[in-house]
């Protein structure tokens, strides 16, 4: 190692710190290279602290329609956890060492528009130094809906979205493909609502992502015909690891899945639900999986997105978090 420092000019603090970090890097053997990929949080881990512990029964008292409407119109009385939502990237960071999240919109509803919330909610992630990547958007309407209106007035709900993933620095848009009829007949007004849309983002240079999310959109072949079809550079996958549940009675192969849409990926989505006793994930085969993300050639955030109920939100996300850190040495060395 033969950098030489100059301390006057530095400052000692300065000065102090880049001979330790140099120091501990020729103690440990590191190079500056990046990682095979990053670690990112999902909100939707949190959603039972930001939802609080009855939460499914007040939605289930307000009805569908009741419960999205105070969700918009008055949060305070449904968002009964104890996370606020604008603390979501303190948390990130104080809690989990995470220095990336991606919001989820349910918790946002009737603030897209609120540049007062939205600049609290940036200032509190500049502050971390935590990195704001795509908001996951539902409730806005089927970009694929088969009725006309319908369809262009789903695409205008997302258009808010475009705007505050923006104003927060975010890269991405996470949407659904959702449509009804024929298999060609959703490709086709899926790609349509898709491509309106993202037309709409370039202008912000935002992307529009897609996730298997249910329905047809959990057959990678068809999501990846529809991204081919909707024909826009702003265009990509969102690849859950656990979202391959097409129907009740059907089902698409997890890792088939997550090698089609991977070439298409803007973000990854680490699904978890249970640990085994050795820290590996009940159902999923982790290294597998990720060996496709990488084999692909991604190299961004990969998000956690604990679902499960054995452990509590936060003993579940440091697992999979765990679980993400060991694989990705295991792939680094091979």
């Amino acid at each position: 190692m033969n950098k030489v420092i100059d301390p006057q000019s530095l400052g000692r603090r300065r000065f102090m710190k880049s001979v330790a970090a140099i120091a501990a890097v020729a103690a440990c053997g590191q190079s500056s290279k990046d990682p095979l990929f990053r670690i990112s949080l999902a909100q939707w881990s949190l959603h039972r602290r930001i939802f609080g512990s009855t939460w499914r029964e007040t939605r289930k008292a307000l009805g569908k329609e009741g419960y999205l409407k105070k969700l918009r119109t008055a949060p305070d009385e449904v968002l009964n956890g104890t996370l606020d939502p604008l603390d979501f990237p303190v948390v990130t960071r104080q809690e989990f060492g995470i220095d990336a999240v991606e919001y989820v919109n349910q918790f946002y509803l009737g603030k897209a528009r609120d540049t007062a919330y939205l600049g609290e909610l940036k200032n509190r992630a500049d502050g971390e130094g935590v990195k704001s990547l795509l908001i996951m958007c539902d409730k806005e309407g089927d970009l694929g809906d088969p009725d006309p209106t319908a369809r262009a007035q789903a695409i205008e709900n997302h258009h808010q979205w475009v705007d505050a993933a923006a104003f927060l620095g975010c890269h991405s848009i996470r949407v659904n493909a959702r449509s009804q009829g024929a298999w060609a007949e959703q490709m086709k007004l899926a790609a349509d609502g898709l491509n309106r849309l993202a037309t709409y983002a370039d202008s912000v240079g935002i992307n529009v992502i897609v996730e298997n999310h249910g329905g047809l959109s959990s057959n990678g072949e068809w999501l990846v015909s529809v991204l081919r079809a909707g024909d826009h550079k702003r265009l990509g996958t969102l690849p859950d690891f656990g979202n391959f549940k097409i129907s009740a009675d059907e089902a698409y192969d997890n890792y088939q899945g997550i090698e089609e849409l991977m070439p298409l990926a803007l973000g990854v989505s680490a699904k978890s639900h249970g640990f085994g006793v050795d820290g590996s994930e009940s159902n999923l085969d982790y290294r597998r999986l990720m060996k496709a993300v990488v084999d692909a050639g991604y190299r961004g955030y990969v998000g956690i997105e604990y679902e499960g109920a054995d452990l509590s939100e936060h003993d579940g996300i440091m697992a999979t978090k765990s679980l993400l850190e060991r694989v990705r040495a295991e792939l680094s060395e091979t």
